[in-house]
């Protein structure tokens, strides 16, 4: 306890260096703990949305489907097996039916996919009750990004072609009924969205689909009948993958700005050191021994940190909030690579995060302060006491 308050005693003597330093550190550590949130926040809001509006808790494929693959639409799918009836009946599952299609929007030609989806789910995010529409002609609806790129709005009517069955190609018009805004690309980019019924009778697939979405408490999550079950962790790979490479970047700054901030405290303890050759002196002659004079010097140096996390948390607190709130605008760049992202990146601070965070900064602090002190315990007697540091 001696040791602390003398280390205390002396830090707040230092003045204008100790509060420059506090300042750079608890800069530091807000930056890494805004970052952090923002890590955390991106993983937790892609998750969500890409559960809400896409892969509920699972799913279960055709065995032919890819859902990278357009070429295996053709064949990816086939006639829904009878306790997958019995989900979609409880509710517990959404038979969707995927084909290849082609629309000509203002004389162009734009190839899409075709799903059909029933009007009545409720399982997924899909506006799906806009397909009752009593526009004229096919409803159907659309994401922002497909209507951007095909230069539609609600109520346009455009030509659009397909195969059935059996190959034979058609086309009839379909109308823009609504047009709905998300953050996962993958059911908005080239995707028109139609009701079952309505995709049935033009494909001549009638009870036929080419994959399910289901619930946490769907009674069939395995491979059935040749359907094969893809899990949350397969259907969010990407999201995992992008999580990962976050995690190392967020490392490597977090490496960057702590050497930074810390090699001010090295060279404050360095300076102390030197200038403070009589005061270790008479610290030894007082009886104090050399391991405890280089214990006095470390925790000077931890207390650094100290401050910084009490400096942090009194205006850091407020800036977090703020920022937690107002996040960080992103460009529709980052929609259009497939990430499920929407204007703004907004953090979420997880406690274990900022624990981790703030053990950081104390751990390497002490460390670094540690390792100038270090020389202190293997120096001559003698010359301690006429204040020499050899």
């Amino acid at each position: 306890m001696l040791l602390i308050k003398t280390a205390f005693k002396n830090i707040i003597g230092a003045g204008k260096l100790t509060w420059l330093n506090v300042t750079v550190i608890s800069l530091t550590l807000v930056v890494m703990i805004a970052f952090t949130g923002i890590i955390d926040g991106y993983i937790e809001e892609a998750r969500y949305e890409t559960r809400s509006w896409e892969t509920g808790a699972g799913q279960i494929w055709h065995p032919e489907y890819d859902r990278f693959d357009v070429f295996t639409l053709q064949d990816a799918h086939g006639i829904i097996p009878t306790k997958l009836k019995d989900c979609i009946n409880s509710g517990s599952a959404v038979q969707i039916l995927v084909t290849q299609a082609t629309i000509y929007p203002q004389g162009r030609m734009q190839n899409v996919v075709l799903k059909g989806i029933p009007t009545s789910q409720k399982l997924l995010k899909l506006p799906t009750q806009e397909l009752k529409s009593d526009l004229y002609g096919i409803p159907c609806i659309i994401g922002t990004r497909m209507a951007k790129s095909a230069d539609l709005k609600i109520g346009d009517a455009v030509m659009l072609r397909w195969r059935d069955k059996n190959g034979v190609f058609d086309a009839r018009e379909i109308v823009v009924a609504h047009i709905f805004d998300t953050k996962v690309p993958s059911v908005d980019a080239g995707q028109i969205w139609l009701d079952l019924e309505t995709l049935y009778e033009m494909t001549g697939m009638h009870g036929e689909a080419t994959f399910f979405v289901i619930t946490e408490n769907s009674p069939v999550n395995t491979d059935i009948e040749g359907w094969m079950f893809k899990d949350e962790k397969f259907l969010m790979i990407d999201i995992d993958l992008i999580e990962q490479s976050s995690r190392v970047e967020s490392v490597i700054i977090f490496a960057i700005l702590l050497s930074i901030s810390l090699l001010a405290v090295f060279d404050t303890q360095i300076l102390s050191i030197f200038r403070r050759q009589k005061e270790i002196g008479t610290y030894v002659a007082l009886g104090m021994t050399p391991r405890k004079v280089t214990a006095l010097f470390t925790i000077e140096g931890t207390t650094y940190s100290i401050l910084a996390i009490m400096a942090a948390f009194i205006w850091g607190t407020p800036f977090l909030y703020w920022f937690s709130k107002v996040g960080m605008p992103m460009t529709d760049v980052y929609g259009d690579l497939g990430m499920a992202i929407g204007d703004a990146l907004l953090p979420v601070y997880k406690l274990s995060s900022v624990l981790i965070t703030v053990a950081a900064v104390i751990i390497f602090s002490a460390l670094i302060s540690y390792l100038p002190a270090r020389k202190i315990a293997n120096q001559n007697m003698v010359n301690a006491l006429k204040g020499k540091i050899t």
